[in-house]
């Protein structure tokens, strides 16, 4: 059943009072925003490179990704998203996409007009804050997949995608610690670590040789988080926590 207006801005409210303090104008503010909430089926683009987006997006459930293509149609996947993100916060502001935006699962998604958005961080600076928090969050992920693609080898890129989405799902309430369920295909885990295919297959098979990982259908059971973190060279400062989660510590290792 697709949520309700009501809950998804309650949503989007929690969320934000974690990035900033909010006065009781801001949160009244907020729940006024003008939503509408649709399910969408999976690999429909939500916003393409060179629109120009009249609505933002909050993606209620499921999980969403963001890439860009080359010429020669090659795309690199930059960043994976799951219940409570922003997908296009930017383009409250900014008048031209510069990336595309594409559902990954079925998911729902509330869409808001840019107009209203505009308004809410022009005219209420704390919620404008909460929000330049959260894109700068973004942005610190951003510098580490660069990390991760221009630097680390091809296990270690793995590895720590692997610990970095299973860190985010823990936080948001979606895995335990036995391990999560893993939507993506090999063909994406490719694309978003700059590697072939056929690498990503050997990559995988060594995690589970080496019992970092063992893998059921799209369960990835972690048998040792500490292993497995050490393998990838993960340190989850980068994600900002203590900014996510009122109580986490910002450098608990897996």
């Amino acid at each position: 059943m697709p949520e309700s207006r009501k809950d998804v801005l309650s949503q989007m409210l929690r969320k934000l009072e974690l990035r900033a303090t909010l006065d009781d104008a801001d949160r009244k503010a907020l729940l006024a925003l003008p939503t509408r909430i649709q399910k969408v089926e999976p690999s429909v683009y939500l916003i393409r490179e060179g629109d120009r987006p009249d609505q933002s997006c909050v993606l209620v459930k499921g999980f969403a990704l963001r890439h860009k293509m080359t010429e020669d149609g090659g795309r690199q996947i930059i960043s994976f998203h799951l219940d409570g993100d922003f997908l296009d916060l930017e383009d409250s502001l900014l008048n031209i996409a510069d990336h595309n935006v594409q559902t990954l699962t079925r998911c729902e998604i509330a869409f808001i007009p840019r107009s209203a958005m505009r308004e809410l961080i022009l005219s209420y600076p704390t919620v404008g804050m909460a929000m330049w928090v959260d894109t700068l969050i973004d942005a610190s992920i951003y510098r580490e997949w660069v990390v991760n693609v221009g630097k680390r080898d091809g296990f270690a890129r793995v590895a720590h995608l692997l610990c970095e989405f299973g860190r985010r799902l823990e936080v948001a309430g979606l895995a335990n610690a036995h391990g999560y369920d893993l939507p993506m295909t090999q063909e994406q885990l490719a694309d978003a670590t700059g590697m072939s295919l056929v690498h990503v297959n050997r990559v995988l098979k060594r995690l589970g040789s080496e019992q970092l990982i063992k893998r059921k259908r799209k369960f990835v059971h972690i048998p040792d988080w500490e292993r497995l973190r050490s393998a990838a060279g993960f340190s989850e400062l980068y994600l900002h926590l203590d900014q996510v989660v009122r109580g986490h510590r910002a450098d608990r290792s897996l």
